[in-house]
Formats: C-alpha cells, structure tokens, sequence
C-alpha cells in the first residue's frame, strides 16, 4: 500500500480482488461478492535507509524524489513476467476483471487482460465488519480452494480506526468487537493450507495512535494470529512490514515484534508492498533485513505484493494510478529466493485508485496498461 492505510470503497476490496463484503442475509445466505479493494491514500511516510528505496512511498507516503525508480518498461522486463503461475494458488471465479472479461468477448483488449490479469490468482479481501455472515463468507472461499487442491489468500481487514488519516471508513467498532470477527473469521478457514494477510496497515501505520492505544491494537493482533494458527495449524499468517520506502527496517521489527511477528504461535512472517510500486529487489532486501532484525524461529519469511510493481514505484512520488507502471512478477510460492515465501497480487491490477477510474473499480484502460 502506500504507506498508508485505505478508503475501502466498499465496491470493492483491495485485492482487485474480491472482497467478501457482507449482503445482509446472515451467516446461513452469505457467500463472497465481488467488491474493489481498498484504496491507499497518500500519507507522511518515512523512508527506509537501509536498505535504499527504489520508489517513492507507497500510496499513502509522502513523495519522496530522491527514490529511484525501477528500470523502464522494455521486453526483458515483459518477459520476466511471464514466469508460470504456482498451481497451488487460488484464483477465485468472481472478481471484478472476470466479470469484465466476460461481458467483453469482441473488446480488443480483452485477450491481454484475459490472459495477463483474469487468470492469475489473487487475494481475496474481508474489508467490512459483518459478524454475523464471516463465518459462511471465509468457508465459502477456503472449501473452494480446497476443492481444487490450492491455497487462497485472505485478507482480513477490519481493525478499528485503520488508518491514520480517515480515509477508510468501516471496521469493527472497538477491539473487544474486532477480536470476536478474528475468532468467526478463523472459524470459516477450514483445514487446508490457507495464507492470511492479516490487516495491512495496521502496524507500519500505528503512529497516529497514542502509546497505550497501540499497545492494545497490537496485543489484539497478536491474538488474531494466535487464533486464526489455532483454528487452522495450517494457516500461514504474515504481518504488516510496510514496504521498503517507508520504515526503517529496525523500527518495523520492534512495531512487529511488539504484535507478535517473532512468535510461531502467531505469525510465519511479514507482507510488504500491499498495493504499491517497489521493486521486487528492493522488496526482498528490505524484508530480509526486517526478518534479521525481528528475531523469532528461523522459518519466519516474506510474501510480496508484486501485482504492479514490474517497473518500480515512480520517481516523482505519484501514488494515484502513476502512468509507467507494469505487471510485477506472477503469483507463486516457488520464489528461488531464501526467507521469500511468495510472490502475491494482493491488488488486483487494473482497480483504480481514484485517476484512471472511479476509486475502486476495475479499469479496462488502466488494466490494459499494466498488462501490455
């Protein structure tokens, strides 16, 4: 994300994804809706000196000029694109690209999106606080991966005040209120292997909060992933490490110890660049140091956000729908790379963030650039 949290448009959820948002008829009627995810918006982010950023701050930081950007589009960039999709992930049949897809057969855009975007699998976000349908709406997506023997990702998204300038309305209204959703949440996970991603922005984005206050919101996450580990051992649940234009790996790592990263009771690693542009290298330097500093047993790893970061985050600091941006590497959990569990779309590419298109919603033209 940017370095900051998101306006849940609650069209739909952050993954470009499908957000399970809640339809009123109870636990029993529930099933996932296709929704846009979150948007990030711009706030003061601080830089990470170690190791360098190669963009300005995610959505949501500050720009940040002296960010270097990635290489510029070319083929050798394309072609690094294409590295096959991991069998074992889940794509969810409902999203906002595939029901694009669909109601475009004769679009001359429609075979790169197809192709490039529809098919890949990507996270499906929970962004709303319906406690009464979690349960049915979580099972709903773990027994149709299970079904075909593949690993959703989830992304739970519904800690109170979850950003800190306003801009995403929604959650739970207290934390006594989110930590009973986390247990129906967990109930809905099932047996199987399932990834979790749990509240993006909740830790790299705690410093609006008075000290006492972030001790409990993080006391209450280190309880998610004790519960969401308990329901489902085989649950992998990774933390919120920001990205590497924000932070400084060390002070993330104290923020993330605090929430119970370090403990395997709790968590198997760190998430990082939730729906923003850095480059997968500096990606990986920069959760490898958070994971050094952090401590805790030696299995703990990453996943990265790669959905849209092909080119790297732009130079100037444009966190909107930046123009110049490209697909990042595919979804896998085969990365070649120690402590580097996965590559993720936890953004769905082609939801705007509010420039290209309304905010939330899928854009062929956006899509179609990213894709090309």
């Amino acid at each position: 994300m940017v370095a900051a949290a998101s306006v849940v448009v609650v069209v739909g959820t952050a993954t470009g994804m499908i957000s399970a948002v809640g339809d009123g008829r109870g636990a029993d009627g529930a099933r996932p809706r296709v929704s846009s995810s979150p948007l990030l918006q711009p706030l003061p982010a601080v830089p990470s000196p170690s190791p360098p950023a190669t963009g300005s701050p995610s959505p949501g930081a500050s720009p940040e000029k002296k960010a270097r950007s990635e290489p510029s589009p070319s083929r050798t960039v394309k072609k690094r694109r294409t590295t096959p999709v991991s069998t074992r992930l889940y794509r969810h049949p409902e999203s906002r690209v595939l029901d694009w897809v669909r109601a475009n057969p004769d679009d001359p855009r429609r075979a790169v999106i197809e192709n490039r975007i529809a098919d890949q699998p990507a996270a499906v976000w929970f962004a709303d606080y319906s406690p009464d349908s979690i349960t049915s709406r979580v099972r709903a997506v773990t027994s149709g991966a299970a079904a075909q023997g593949r690993t959703p990702v989830l992304v739970p998204y519904a800690i109170p005040d979850r950003d800190c300038g306003g801009h995403s309305q929604g959650g739970a209204p207290d934390l006594g209120a989110y930590d009973a959703w986390i247990d129906r949440f967990a109930a809905g996970l099932g047996d199987d292997e399932v990834i979790v991603i749990l509240e993006p922005d909740s830790i790299a984005q705690s410093a609006c909060l008075s000290a006492g206050r972030r001790a409990d919101r993080f006391a209450s996450l280190a309880r998610a992933g004790r519960a969401l580990k308990d329901a489902n051992p085989r649950a992998r649940v990774y933390f919120d490490a920001g990205h590497s234009g924000w932070n400084a790996p060390a002070g993330q790592a104290g923020r993330l110890r605090e929430a119970g990263a370090a403990s395997a009771a709790s968590s198997d690693g760190i998430f990082s660049n939730v729906s923003n542009f850095h480059g997968t290298a500096a990606e990986i330097a920069y959760d490898r140091a958070v994971l050094d500093a952090l401590g805790g047993p030696p299995g703990l790893g990453a996943v990265i956000d790669t959905s849209r970061n092909g080119n790297g985050a732009p130079a100037d600091g444009e966190w909107c729908d930046p123009a110049g941006r490209a697909l990042g590497r595919n979804p896998t959990l085969s990365t070649g790379e120690a402590r580097i569990h996965g590559y993720l779309w936890v953004k769905l590419p082609g939801e705007s963030d509010g420039c290209k298109g309304a905010p939330g919603t899928f854009t062929p033209s956006y899509a179609y650039d990213l894709a090309r």
